[in-house]
C-alpha cells in the first residue's frame, strides 16, 4: 500500500527533479543555523547575568556586553536570512537588555 501526500502539497513540476531535495538542504541548514545562532545568544546573556560586580570588574562586563551583542547581531541576521523580520519577539523572548541592543551592530576596535 502507498501513501500519497496531499494535493494541496503537490506541486506540478517539482515532482522529481533536485529543486525540491536542494531546497529542503538549505531551509535544514538555515534552521539549524538559527537554533545555533539562538544557543550563541542564550550562552551570551547567561554569561553576562552571571557577572559578579565584587568578583569581576568593569572591563570584564564590557566584554560580556559587547560578546552578548555580537551574539544578538548574528541572531539578528541569520533571522533576516531566514526571512523574519520582526525582532520584537525574539528581545522578549531572550530578555535582552537595552545596554546589549544599543551595542548590537556596532563596530569595536
Amino acid at each position: 500500500m502507498s501513501v500519497r501526500p496531499p494535493q494541496s502539497l503537490y506541486q506540478p513540476g517539482f515532482t522529481n527533479t533536485g529543486f525540491n531535495v536542494l531546497e529542503y538542504e538549505l531551509q535544514s541548514e538555515r534552521a539549524a543555523a538559527l537554533g545555533r545562532a539562538g544557543l550563541k545568544v542564550e550562552e551570551a546573556l547567561a554569561a553576562l547575568n552571571a557577572w559578579n560586580p565584587e568578583r569581576d570588574g568593569d572591563a570584564r562586563r564590557k566584554s560580556l556586553c559587547d560578546d552578548a551583542a555580537d551574539a544578538v547581531w548574528g541572531l539578528f541576521i541569520q533571522r533576516e536570512i531566514c526571512g523574519l523580520r520582526n525582532n520584537r519577539e525574539i528581545v522578549k523572548r531572550y530578555a535582552i537588555p537595552g545596554e546589549v541592543l544599543s551595542r548590537v551592530g556596532a563596530v569595536r576596535r
